[in-house]
């Protein structure tokens, strides 16, 4: 059975690691931060200023090595905690201390809050960070520590019970004269009445959690069949990543810009607006490239929308770093979305623009001092841009997740003026399917867009991550596409500008010329290596004309005739009736090589090669597959049989690793075109598997609450 994948939008080393300071540059934003190795934070820190002298970070990954980095800044020892499987994690290294709260599953580890509960008391901690996502905006967490004389760092249970359900946050943001969207105040029951609802607001609606966030529980539905499928799976998301059901159903507002307001306020009736983000770059309802400020807002706009997120902050009493999300439509009109009670994922862009490190602002406040701000302090300086990196195959719905082992692993440090890489990850770690499959947030910064926008594109060429399948490729077009470039962005950037899906970047006729000479000055250079005897004298056996080679190349479904000649490090280069000239160092052991081709720079990675000619390379951003080879192998490769192609008509394979939520077929069932065959749940979101034509069922070879791979067989057809 030929079917499609129809995506329903989703005991360790304890010493202190060190990390030398930068020195300062010239720009102002400069002066107030000093830059890590990885992260960036402020410099204005009064070590006499007493805090904590113990705190847990109730995370793992990035966000946890974040919190520890600003925590042995301001000399408070850190508390770990891991899963069995992430014994070994970075964040463990970290801590001062660590403490295994149970196995891999997110339920039975990271959101078991008696074992994190005991783990405090253990290790006598005086105060917890959430950090994002597991317990960051659950109230019972948050009541249950204050019961132990334990803080918080965040806002009281008041606010996060507020603004985390969203039905009653909704209300309370329009008694604050907050702009809100259409929609039913009120939970809905059961798929008939979603429908009710959905019809009476009318098509398309946003179907999504109460209790959620990042995505997770929230559909599009544009008729009654996907309102029913979007109240099923909702719900089931919304269980599995926040231990609640319920959802709402409000107007979706169709081609609209996401832009948040970060806000931060103290227990003393101070509240700040730190300026917005754009996060309109979305696939499933999850960021994916985030900038600030925002190009589309002008001063007016930029004012009002944070005047009415301080406004929303001080009716619940907020205390604490918040986020309240914006969506904007076309006419700069804009309308409360939610507010996210903890630290958001792409809180550094905010720092670099501002010079405020929030988690250290998060600590203070929580301690009970006032903000050291008032709000014609912030300013916005430069301009800053986050690409999430994923384990991700972009060219599967822009980003289905991949696991694996991280073979390799080099961040682009080296290139200069890269502000952060925020990671929670190492050469050797392993990105299970337990967790979310981020590999880090890589962030530039520069006096302009312009500036920071080329420095991330240097950095994602830079990057060296092998082992898994990451969406670099997706990152980099986002960020040098003509409509990006400009400005012209909404929620639907992905599906407008890849219709189809993602392809790759599509080579101009100069640019694949480029390729082929970088690729055949790479094979020759590596064909002259082989031919070296060094340190033993030897006389070949027969004289080998070192200087010309005539190979052909088979690039995509083309086959192209190219001349390369040696003169030291610089090989020239004719493709198509067309010289070029390729100077590098040509060192084939590193995993990235700076080629100059005619006068331009460009980083390339050879991910692999072997003897029969086929090539991988990594080129602007894009992997492409060559093969090399002599004339006289090319003509001897035509007598070669080809590999059959595996009949895929009456099979249906994991598009992804994950976890079988359901089956809804056994052998002898008939199943027709669109039927689902089964539901798929990897790194919490949940995947439907369809069919795309008829048949009868043959064999079912999996079972609901099984672990597949990639590839795995999952149903035949006869």
């Amino acid at each position: 059975m030929a079917a499609s994948l129809r995506q329903m939008a989703v005991g360790a080393w304890r010493q202190p690691q060190r990390y030398p300071l930068a020195l300062q540059c010239a720009t102002r934003h400069s002066r107030w931060c000093l830059i890590t190795s990885r992260t960036l934070y402020t410099a204005e820190y009064d070590p006499n200023e007493k805090t904590f002298e113990k705190l847990l970070i109730a995370n793992r990954g990035e966000i946890a090595c974040r919190v520890i980095k600003t925590c042995k800044k301001m000399g408070i020892k850190t508390v770990a905690i891991y899963s069995d499987i992430d014994s070994s994690a970075v964040h463990v290294k970290m801590a001062d201390e660590a403490v295994c709260v149970g196995p891999a599953p997110t339920s039975k580890s990271y959101l078991n809050m008696d074992a994190i509960m005991e783990a405090i008391k253990k290790t006598r901690a005086q105060a917890v960070h959430p950090g994002y996502g597991f317990l960051s905006e659950n109230k019972e967490f948050a009541r249950r520590l204050a019961s132990e004389g334990v803080t918080f760092i965040g806002p009281d249970t008041h606010a996060i019970q507020a603004m985390g359900d969203k039905i009653e946050s909704k209300l309370l943001a329009k008694n604050a004269k907050v702009n809100t969207i259409p929609g039913f105040d009120g939970v809905v029951k059961d798929a008939d009445e979603a429908v009710r609802i959905a019809r009476e607001i009318g098509y398309p609606v946003m179907i999504k959690a109460s209790a959620g966030g990042g995505g997770k529980g929230m559909r599009i539905a544009w008729d009654d069949e996907q309102t029913r499928e979007g109240f099923r799976f909702s719900s089931q998301e919304a269980a599995s990543s926040f231990g609640d059901d319920r959802l709402l159903i409000e107007k979706f507002i169709d081609n609209p810009r996401h832009i948040e307001i970060q806000v931060l306020a103290d227990k003393h009736d101070n509240a700040l607006w730190l300026n917005e983000r754009e996060c309109s770059i979305q696939r499933r309802n999850q960021k994916v490239v985030e900038e600030a400020p925002s190009t589309f807002l002008d001063p007016e706009t930029r004012r009002a929308m944070g005047e009415q997120a301080v406004a929303l902050a001080k009716a619940v009493k907020y205390s604490s770093a918040g986020t309240v999300e914006f969506l904007v439509d076309t006419k700069k009109n804009f309308y409360f979305l939610e507010m996210n009670t903890r630290l958001q994922v792409e809180h550094p862009i905010t720092e670099c623009i501002t010079g405020l490190d929030l988690v250290q602002e998060m600590i203070r406040v929580a301690k009970g001092y006032p903000l050291r701000h008032k709000q014609v302090d912030i300013t916005i300086n430069g301009w800053a841009v986050e690409c999430r990196v994923y384990a991700e195959d972009p060219y599967k719905s822009f980003g289905l997740p991949s696991i694996g082992r991280l073979s390799q692993y080099q961040e682009p440090l080296h290139v200069s003026n890269v502000s952060t890489v925020d990671s929670g990850i190492q050469e050797g770690s392993d990105i299970s399917i337990y967790y979310d499959p981020m590999i880090s947030k890589l962030i530039t910064y520069g006096i302009d867009r312009a500036e920071a926008l080329q420095r991330m594109e240097e950095a994602l060429d830079n990057y060296v991550i092998r082992g898994v399948t990451h969406n670099i490729a997706l990152l980099r077009e986002v960020i040098i596409h003509p409509h990006f470039v400009q400005g012209d962005v909404s929620t639907k950037f992905l599906p407008d500008v890849y219709p189809d899906g993602f392809k790759g970047h599509k080579l101009t006729d100069l640019e694949k010329r480029e390729l082929l000479a970088i690729a055949t000055s790479w094979y020759v250079a590596e064909q002259l290596r082989s031919q070296q005897f060094l340190g033993s004298p030897r006389i070949p056996l027969a004289k080998l004309d070192l200087n010309n080679w005539d190979l052909s190349v088979q690039l995509g479904n083309g086959t192209y005739s190219v001349t390369v000649s040696n003169n030291g490090s610089t090989f020239s280069v004719e493709v198509d009736g067309m010289k070029l000239n390729v100077t590098s160092e040509w060192n084939l052991a590193s995993p990235l090589s700076s080629v100059t081709i005619d006068g331009t720079q460009r980083t390339i990675q050879c991910l692999s090669r072997d003897a029969a000619g086929n090539v991988s390379i990594q080129f602007l951003g894009t992997v492409y597959k060559l093969r090399i080879l002599t004339k006289l192998a090319a003509e001897l490769s035509k007598y070669m049989p080809e590999k059959a192609v595996e009949d895929t008509t009456s099979i249906l394979r994991s598009p992804m690793p994950g976890a079988v939520v359901a089956v809804s077929v056994k052998p002898g069932d008939l199943v027709s075109e669109g039927q689902e065959i089964c539901v798929i749940e990897a790194m919490k979101m949940q995947n439907s598997l369809i069919a795309a034509k008829s048949g009868k069922v043959k064999a079912v070879h999996c079972k609901a609450g099984e672990t597949v791979g990639e590839g795995d067989l999952l149903v035949e057809l006869e």
